[in-house]
């Protein structure tokens, strides 16, 4: 019944349509590139583009796609409230709590989907997403309190068997051996998980002291299995070996250049620099391996390399260190890239 719905409104609509030619993408790019730091200074970031939406990716819908939108309503492309971000190999999936799923674009075939939960239900709060090397991706949605898992490919995302009790599953991270980081906001610890879903450890409790927290959110794995985790209400980020030990910590309560207001995602880039997003600030700031801020980066604004409450960040390392942030209320993401070498 649906296909001869179909084909009954390809008739109507082909009758009223106009030929037009095909709109360039509505990417959005400076007159010049834009850089941090300003010149004179050495550039080491550059803007290269923001979207909000498939179709600012030069991804259109099919003839069919768009009698269904007819038919039975519009799927939402464009961005009401992203939250977390990841990219790898062309396709890019962006956590939306806004439209109660995940968007993912593909830009090698073009084609956009939004994945929702099991059955089409909504998700209702994905706020974490971490990729592996095959391409699976991982939503963490703090509402449900569980962890999904995207196939490449597959319309719909689908309850990862985890061996442990989850309270408030917020940040994701996946490392190269294919561990599983899960931070549990409420239970104040990082818990890791093989790919098989068995518990392996739990990395702090709730505190001040090193290794403890006070609500994280964030993580970032290094390919070589150091852990850096956003200890928010402790306003540090906290760094552990490979083995979940304590190596450091960074940071101080503040509203100056260096300082932590309410920090959000953590990122590494290939020479090891830490990336850390504030959403108060508007901002993201880049800090050398011993927790000393090399660089800030942005504003509270609308254009290009101008933030609004920015939250999840990524960095593509197999794509020279490409930076992605979900610049929520701005309902977008920033595109941006490290340009310089290590310090």
């Amino acid at each position: 019944m649906r296909h001869v719905l179909l084909l009954a409104a390809a008739a109507v609509i082909f009758a009223g349509m106009r030929i037009v030619a095909s709109a360039a993408p509505s990417e959005v790019r400076s007159a010049e590139v834009q850089v941090w730091p300003a010149p004179p200074a050495a550039a080491r970031i550059e803007f290269v583009r923001m979207f909000s939406s498939a179709e600012d990716l030069g991804i259109s819908r099919t003839f069919f796609e768009k009698i269904a939108d007819f038919l039975f309503g519009a799927t939402p492309s464009r961005m009401a409230r992203p939250m977390a971000v990841v990219a790898g190999k062309g396709v890019l999936h962006v956590a939306d709590p806004g439209v109660g799923g995940v968007h993912r674009f593909d830009t090698r075939q073009g084609r956009y989907t939004l994945v929702k939960g099991p059955k089409g239900n909504a998700l209702p709060s994905p706020v974490g997403l971490a990729r592996n090397a095959v391409g699976d991706v991982y939503v963490a949605d703090s509402a449900l309190g569980a962890v999904f898992v995207i196939r490449p490919g597959a319309g719909e995302a689908v309850p990862l068997a985890l061996r442990a009790d989850l309270k408030q599953p917020t940040g994701l991270a996946v490392g190269a051996d294919g561990r599983i980081y899960v931070v549990d906001t409420a239970a104040h610890c990082v818990d890791v998980f093989d790919s098989e879903g068995r518990l392996l450890a739990v990395i702090g409790k709730r505190g001040t002291g090193e290794g403890e927290f006070n609500f994280p959110t964030h993580i970032a794995v290094t390919p070589q299995g150091r852990v850096y985790v956003n200890d928010s209400l402790n306003f540090r980020i906290q760094v552990f070996d490979a083995q979940g030990r304590f190596v450091s910590s960074f940071g101080r309560h503040g509203d100056a250049a260096g300082d932590a207001s309410r920090q959000k995602g953590v990122a590494v880039d290939s020479h090891g620099h830490i990336y850390v997003v504030d959403a108060l600030l508007h901002a993201f700031q880049i800090f050398d391996e011993g927790g000393r801020l090399l660089l800030p980066v942005g504003e509270r604004g609308h254009q290009p390399g101008e933030f609004w409450l920015p939250t999840g960040m990524y960095i593509d390392n197999a794509d020279r260190d490409t930076i992605y942030i979900a610049d929520s209320y701005n309902r977008r993401v920033q595109v941006l890239r490290y340009i310089g070498g290590p310090d």
